[in-house]
């Protein structure tokens, strides 16, 4: 996937945050399940989420100051036409596994699922 992704990288957070949240929320399910998500993936808390958000945080920020789950390899599949474990890109990868477990949220898969238990 050889693109120009640094548009990405440069976004706020907070500007993608309510988008995931409405998704979700489309299909019955939770901001606090968004969050729980968010948690997991990247070892914030909701104090340092908040932080992000307030302080519109770039998505490079966002990862680069991420304790990224020991899990994150067991996210597989297709997301925007790719397989997440073969995104070469490290940062682009970490932006689609964040996309990939709020997609499955939104498909109705369990909390234990998402969160690969």
């Amino acid at each position: 996937m050889k693109t120009d992704n640094h548009r990405i990288y440069k976004m706020s957070f907070s500007g993608v945050y309510p988008h995931y949240i409405a998704k979700a929320e489309k299909k019955g399910r939770t901001k606090a399940e968004v969050d729980e998500i968010i948690f997991w993936l990247t070892g914030y808390d909701s104090v340092k989420l908040q932080e992000i958000i307030d302080n519109k945080i770039d998505f490079e920020t966002f990862f680069a100051e991420a304790k990224l789950n020991p899990n994150v390899s067991k996210i597989t599949g297709v997301i925007c036409g790719y397989r997440v474990e073969e995104i070469e890109d490290k940062l682009m990868q970490q932006i689609r596994y964040l996309d990939k477990l709020v997609d499955e949220l939104a498909k109705g898969k369990t909390m234990d699922k998402i969160l690969r238990k």
